[in-house]
């Protein structure tokens, strides 16, 4: 599953943190670090619709 994704579901408050870190494989502690990547970070919405960004 791609982590941006489920990342951008959390974020729209799909699921929760713990549901979120469980479909990622990873624990709490590790989840932090990956909402705040700035890599992983896109607009939600994009992800969800499958859209891209010309830069990424």
């Amino acid at each position: 599953m791609d982590k941006r994704k489920v990342i951008a579901a959390y974020q729209r408050g799909f699921m929760n943190v713990h549901e979120c870190a469980q479909l990622l494989g990873i624990d709490l502690d590790q989840i932090a670090g990956l909402i705040n990547d700035p890599r992983l970070r896109t607009d939600p919405q994009q992800v969800l619709l499958g859209k891209r960004s010309v830069n990424g």
